[in-house]
């Protein structure tokens, strides 16, 4: 990183915290977790639902579509709500529909009716999605510090609790009993949770908070996630400079979509792959997206400390190629434990990518970067389900599943371009 870099994250090493804003990351890290958790619970249970359903490879491959055709069509219009009623109470919102709607899946037959249920539960996933990651942009804006890696290491770590359950309860439990527990417990944290975020109000905007004097990155590229400069919503400017600032947004979006992709992909292809290609028992199977989810929690944990100390081009690249070799080895290993260690690989490496374009995404744009980038990310899951299904008809599930590193590899050689603009 150049010197006047590291100066500048420096010079933003954080004060103590308002007790308002401590309380706030730790109910939005509360959400963060809900989240991952009811997602998990979901996708571990994928396998039962589709022999309930009867449904193809490619059959189930669209009816997962509805997840991300749900996701990605709603959240421009959870944008214009967040701005109408604020971030808090749309979480809420989306909180308890997310909580009510999982309970759905099981209860269908068909896999056309598992799609139009799928349809909902993405809007409520897509919705929250938006509203609390735009939080806590401004949360992050508002500290001064690069702490979004630890909002999404609580949904990695609600995510590996989801499926660790779903493992111990997929030999005892109908998936339709496992889902409204879940559906309780959703609505519960959220009941709990939600009143405590209603109470709190929004930190101010970025541009409010006069920033420390710190040295500038002149021409080095974006500021380093986590300095001043990095957390300030850049006012209004220029044509070509506003035409600039777009086009890094889509970087940073196509960054995320890459990634999501791998994400999706493990999520509603992983345990189908231990189970149906290596023999696995479903409770090992399922236990594959929790050793994924673990390591993505532990990346993240320590991307916190990883963005301070080395920036964010290196996070993006040495992650995107460490991920490609994981998902490599998790696709055609031959044993299950193998893969069980690919999908641990994968994790670690896609673990602070999908983080750190959200927030240089809403850091150089505000909501609107945001909502950008979050519409590319969750366009990866949108691709990812049915591409991964019709792939594995057309060859292998396996061959199918490599098509996560391609795009692992992608997103490292776009990273590298980002330490020029």
């Amino acid at each position: 990183m150049p010197l006047l870099n590291k100066i500048g994250t420096a010079a933003s090493r954080p004060s103590p915290t308002p007790p308002g804003l401590r309380r706030l990351r730790v109910i939005l890290t509360i959400f963060f977790a809900l989240d991952g958790f009811i997602f998990a619970g979901w996708v571990v249970r994928i396998p039962a639902i589709k022999d309930r359903t009867g449904a193809s490879a490619g059959d189930l491959g669209l009816a997962l579509l509805g997840v991300s055709v749900g996701a990605v069509i709603t959240m421009t219009l959870t944008g214009r709500l967040c701005r109408r009623f604020g971030t808090h109470p749309v979480t809420v919102a989306c909180g308890v529909l997310l909580s009510l709607s999982v309970a759905l899946p099981p209860l269908t037959h068909s896999a056309p009716a598992l799609g139009a249920v799928l349809l909902v539960f993405g809007a409520a996933y897509g919705g929250i999605n938006v509203a609390f990651n735009s939080a806590a942009v401004d949360l992050v804006a508002a500290l001064r510090r690069p702490i979004m890696p630890s909002f999404h290491a609580a949904f990695s770590l609600g995510g590996m609790a989801g499926a660790g359950l779903g493992g111990l309860l997929a030999g005892s439990l109908s998936p339709t009993r496992h889902l409204l527990g879940l559906t309780a417990i959703g609505l519960l944290v959220t009941t709990v949770a939600g009143r405590a975020l209603l109470r709190i109000e929004p930190p101010a905007p970025a541009e409010s908070n006069p920033a420390p004097t710190s040295t500038p990155a002149a021409d080095n590229g974006p500021a380093p996630v986590g300095s001043p400069d990095a957390n300030r919503t850049p006012a209004p400017d220029s044509g070509p400079r506003r035409l600039g600032t777009r086009r890094l947004v889509l970087v940073f979006g196509l960054i995320a979509l890459c990634t999501a992709f791998g994400e999706g992909a493990l999520a509603d292809w992983g345990a189908l792959h231990l189970e149906q290609d290596l023999a696995a028992h479903p409770g090992v199977a399922a236990a594959g997206y929790s050793c994924f989810a673990l390591a993505m929690t532990i990346g993240r944990l320590g991307g916190t400390t990883l963005l301070e100390r080395l920036g964010q081009t290196p996070i993006l690249v040495v992650g995107g190629a460490t991920a490609a070799v994981g998902m490599l080895l998790g696709a055609l290993a031959p044993t299950v434990w193998l893969a069980l260690l690919g999908f641990a690989v994968t994790g670690l490496g896609l673990a602070n990518i999908f983080p750190v374009a959200i927030e240089r995404a809403g850091a150089l744009a505000g909501p609107d970067g945001v909502a950008t980038a979050s519409t590319l990310g969750y366009g990866g899951m949108l691709l990812g389900p049915p591409t991964i299904g019709f792939m594995a008809e057309w060859f292998t599930l396996p061959i199918a599943l490599t098509s996560v590193a391609v795009l692992a590899a992608l997103a490292a050689v776009i990273g590298c371009t980002t330490r020029h603009r």
